[in-house]
């Protein structure tokens, strides 16, 4: 039966594993979704015909109850919602995996002294993965709203990390640790996690939650060896994996060591680095906003984070549309780190209808600047910001951008004169080629769509 239950968890693994390869593909990302499911369920169902398994009432409880959870939240979450929503589920499996380390260690015996070290391991990053994730989640959710940094930061970041080893230490030699020493661990370590992350801005967010989902697989994998669970340690992995991955993927996109990120994190204390910006920001309304697009040859639209607040993905679509039927070219382009988790404008601009050929990302679009009519940027800031290329004194100097400034015209719809979330201004709204559209981008976006409906009559 063992050998049985060991292929069970094999097959399961592989099926995960291929899911987790077709969402490399935006054709093929929705099967491989609904294959990593199918194949998360069936390893729960085996894993009730594990040997010695027992408290079937309890798992089934959390099993429904949980399911029923996230199926709710997942009906109800709005789109300009779901990166909030994917800090708090990366926060639970976290939180899951310290929570199995606890009972480990509070059912005290002995299980070797390399199962209590990977046991170690998974409480200390699945508890800095959860109070992390937790933070991210009220950050983005607007609950918490201020960037607080300690006075030396790094320095106390350093005392907690040593002080979790030192603990971490004292339960591997330890057969049944002190419960004193199990919850002063957990304390610190919890604490560590959310001092790590308050100071993180906005600008520094997408590649922060996919570091905290690669704890968090990372994690799991290891509370998986502990239980002697295939199917946990292949997933756990496989997520911990493709996450860091994609976190030096992100973190390369802003040409930002990852250490950076979480040590100096880019934020409002930015502001001060930098050469002088001259000019003004020239306004602009949205009916020669009409009026330019309507009759240019190519526009290519950059949308960012004030898309996603406004929920103007299904305008700006819409105005896409009505651009095209007129015989203009549209194209979308993405930077890697726009929004606040990875892939948030691919997502918001998939549920909009937004065909996968006309989104394009840094890498495909960049040298299509320069032959465009117009670039519409709307809502996005730091990844357009040209002083990247050009102020050696800036602090996001060297983070490759789109090039927007380089169009033949750019229309910025943006909600005020403020700086973006690392605080830096922005000298591309002071070019003489940059024109500036103020207001909520689902209203003027929905002016704009008016005024060039009446441009074909």
């Amino acid at each position: 039966m063992s050998g049985v239950i060991q292929l069970a968890y094999f097959a399961v693994a592989v099926v995960f594993i291929l899911g987790l390869k077709a969402m490399s593909s935006p054709v093929t990302a929705r099967k491989g979704i609904v294959w990593a499911g199918y194949a998360m369920i069936a390893a729960t169902l085996v894993t009730f015909y594990t040997p010695g398994m027992q408290n079937y009432g309890l798992m089934i409880t959390a099993i429904v109850t949980g399911g029923a959870v996230a199926w709710w939240s997942g009906k109800v979450v709005k789109m300009t919602d779901m990166p909030q929503m994917v800090a708090i589920y990366n926060g639970m499996g976290g939180g899951a995996a310290a929570a199995i380390a606890a009972l480990e260690f509070a059912r005290g015996g002995t299980h070797g002294v390399t199962a209590t070290t990977l046991a170690v391991l998974g409480a200390l990053i699945g508890s800095v993965a959860f109070s992390g994730s937790c933070v991210a989640f009220a950050k983005l959710q607007g609950i918490m709203t201020k960037t607080w940094r300690l006075p030396q930061q790094n320095l106390v970041n350093i005392v907690l990390a040593g002080l979790a080893v030192v603990l971490g230490l004292a339960i591997i030699v330890t057969e049944t640790p002190p419960a004193v020493i199990v919850i002063a661990f957990f304390v610190v370590a919890l604490v560590l996690g959310a001092i790590l992350t308050m100071p993180i801005g906005g600008a520094d967010m997408p590649v922060v939650i996919s570091l905290l989902n690669a704890f968090t697989g990372l994690a799991v994998g290891f509370e998986g060896y502990v239980l002697g669970n295939p199917a946990l340690i292949v997933a756990g992995i496989v997520v911990g994996a493709s996450g860091t991955l994609l976190t030096q993927l992100m973190a390369k996109a802003m040409n930002r060591p990852i250490r950076n990120v979480i040590f100096t994190p880019l934020s409002g204390a930015a502001a001060g680095g930098g050469e002088a910006i001259e000019g003004t920001m020239k306004e602009l309304s949205a009916l020669d906003a009409a009026s330019v697009m309507r009759y240019a040859s190519k526009v290519i639209i950059v949308p960012g984070y004030g898309m996603a607040v406004a929920g103007a993905q299904h305008k700006v679509w819409e105005m896409a549309q009505l651009l095209e039927e007129g015989g203009v070219d549209v194209a979308f382009a993405i930077h890697p780190v726009a929004g606040r988790m990875p892939g948030h404008m691919n997502v918001l601009l998939a549920e909009a209808g937004v065909p996968y050929d006309k989104i394009f990302d840094l890498e495909e679009i960049n040298a299509d600047f320069p032959q465009a009519d117009v670039a519409l940027v709307i809502g996005a800031n730091d990844v357009v910001n040209p002083v990247a290329r050009t102020d050696k004194t800036s602090p996001i100097y060297g983070m490759p951008i789109l090039n927007v400034d380089m169009a033949h015209n750019v229309i910025v719809v943006k909600r005020g004169q403020g700086a973006g979330y690392s605080g830096i201004e922005n000298a591309l709204f002071y070019k003489d080629n940059c024109r500036m559209l103020y207001g909520s981008a689902q209203q003027i976006i929905g002016e704009v769509i008016t005024h060039v409906k009446a441009l074909e009559v």
